[in-house]
């Protein structure tokens, strides 16, 4: 693994990184304190209105491609005091690697959080098990046809909920505040009463708090934000409904690497004739195989 390009807005910092068999992947540096780094090249679980699965999925990153990120982005003399797991990828599905970069990662005193969509979940249950600072489960909607409209792969939410409910009968106090729900509002797909009321019931029900995530939009994908007032108005209804619920943050919604803007293509086709170029090359070539 190795650092390829650096960008930055005036919120974040983005690290474009190339693995040895000539695949990028991104990690961002946000808030003056925090690393989302990630776990996948591409993502299998490939949620619509995200820029991380455009291209599909390839293979997964093993633990030391994961803490290569931060400790290249250490040594150029970011003060890093926690690390996300959020960023390429769905770490359910590489569940064992994930496990042991946090194992890493925490015997450095770092603080880790991670945010999955339960896919799949075998490996769901593992990350519930596992020693992190912090679970964001991404459900986005209640209702099956919504789902089917935002992911392409994914557990059914009955399902997921009786992975959570079955863990919080057998954990502790400390257990359960370490997990929340995330919920990225999509215009016209999930922000409808039947989904909010129903993420309202499982927020109460589990005693969990909601990550209300605005949308960053993406170009080629046919999906956009709220408003700001609808976004307003939701957190409105949930807050009457006894939710506890956090807003998205400036970093969070920055173009520059904000949540659901990372890709494992976003230098293709820059300088034709160059190692940039070979990573197009690449992505053809695993894409007629897989």
């Amino acid at each position: 693994m190795k650092l390829k390009k650096i960008l930055k807005s005036s919120l974040n910092t983005l690290f474009i990184f190339e693995t040895e068999d000539n695949f990028n992947v991104e990690s961002v540096f946000y808030k003056g304190e925090r690393l989302c780094v990630s776990t996948q090249v591409g993502c299998p679980v490939g949620c619509k209105f995200c820029a991380s699965g455009m291209h599909g999925f390839f293979r997964n990153l093993d633990w030391k491609e994961i803490v290569s990120q931060y400790e290249i982005v250490k040594n150029l003399g970011f003060d890093i005091k926690g690390i996300a797991l959020a960023g390429i990828g769905e770490p359910s599905f590489n569940v064992e690697e994930v496990k042991k970069s946090i194992e890493w990662f925490r015997e450095r005193k770092l603080k880790v959080t991670v945010s999955t969509t339960a896919y799949p979940l075998e490996g769901f249950r593992e990350l519930l098990r596992t020693k992190h600072n912090g679970l964001t489960i991404s459900v986005h909607g209640f209702k099956e046809e919504t789902r089917k409209r935002i992911f392409k792969n994914s557990e059914r939410i009955e399902n997921i909920l009786a992975e959570v409910e079955a863990f919080l009968r057998v954990s502790s106090s400390s257990a359960r505040k370490r997990i929340q729900l995330g919920y990225l509002l999509l215009k016209g797909v999930n922000d409808d009463v039947e989904n909010l009321t129903a993420l309202s019931e499982t927020a109460r029900k589990f005693k969990m708090t909601v990550m209300l995530m605005s949308y960053n939009k993406v170009d080629g994908l046919d999906f956009e934000p709220v408003s700001k007032d609808d976004y307003e108005k939701i957190f409105l209804f949930l807050r009457k409904n006894r939710v506890r619920v956090t807003l998205s943050n400036r970093y969070r919604t920055d173009k520059l690497g904000g949540c659901g803007t990372l890709s494992i293509a976003r230098c293709i086709g820059e300088r034709r004739g160059s190692k940039w170029h070979s990573l197009s090359k690449s992505l053809e070539e695993h894409r007629s195989v897989l």
